[in-house]
């Protein structure tokens, strides 16, 4: 597999400049930035968006990879996000879904579903596109002439930046939300992951519903 930004993309510019370089490569397609947040807990859904910046933003908002930036940054920045979007939207595949299709089956079906509203739209309006995928890997069912992954595309480009800060603030709710409906397992802390904290309680209370009861760490908690 051949990653073209290696190439398009050198290491020392800014987000919105490796943007600008892909937009004038790609001629008048629209870029969509995607990204996953949660493939690695131990509970709850992984989620996915996908973004398309307005031209021109967003300049001051210090877009960056989601897990470089600190909570209070990552909700700051998502505040702001909206307006400097022409299209924006979020998927996710359950913990069931998950257990049904595995992990990374998953994590392609919330792709899928953050960009099918975007790509609609984007075919009513008849303007051609493509994906920037975080990551090596391509988005299975989709068609591959469509999309370009790029390693760590969310600490080097803006609309994957954008797109990774959305997934990330958006799912970390979810799991502030199920902390109240499963109060005992520190979910607004941890978020699901596999901490020491949520491997007790896991001991102590067992499996709730919303847990990925396929994953090897829950099996040997």
């Amino acid at each position: 597999m051949t990653f073209y930004h290696a190439t398009l993309l050198p290491k020392n510019l800014t987000l919105l400049e490796a943007e600008s370089i892909l937009k004038e490569h790609y001629g008048n397609c629209v870029l969509i930035g995607v990204d996953e947040a949660g493939r690695g807990p131990l509970a709850g859904p992984v989620v996915a968006a996908a973004t398309v910046l307005k031209d021109g933003e967003p300049q001051n908002l210090n877009l960056n990879d989601s897990k470089k930036l600190s909570e209070k940054n990552r909700k700051e920045i998502f505040k702001k996000l909206p307006d400097c979007c022409r299209f924006y939207s979020i998927g996710e595949a359950s913990a069931q879904q998950i257990d049904e299709i595995g992990i990374l089956n998953a994590d392609f079906l919330a792709m899928r579903l953050a960009l099918e509203p975007i790509i609609s739209q984007l075919i009513e309006l008849k303007m051609p596109y493509k994906i920037l995928v975080d990551g090596n890997l391509y988005i299975r069912e989709m068609e591959k002439a469509v999309q370009m992954p790029i390693i760590k595309g969310d600490g080097r480009v803006a609309c994957i930046a954008a797109a990774s800060i959305f997934a990330k603030v958006h799912r970390d709710s979810i799991m502030a939300k199920y902390s109240e409906q499963y109060p005992n397992y520190g979910f607004e802390k941890h978020k699901g992951y596999g901490t020491k904290m949520h491997l007790t309680a896991i001991k102590k209370l067992g499996l709730c519903e919303i847990h990925r009861k396929t994953f090897r760490n829950i099996a040997n908690a």
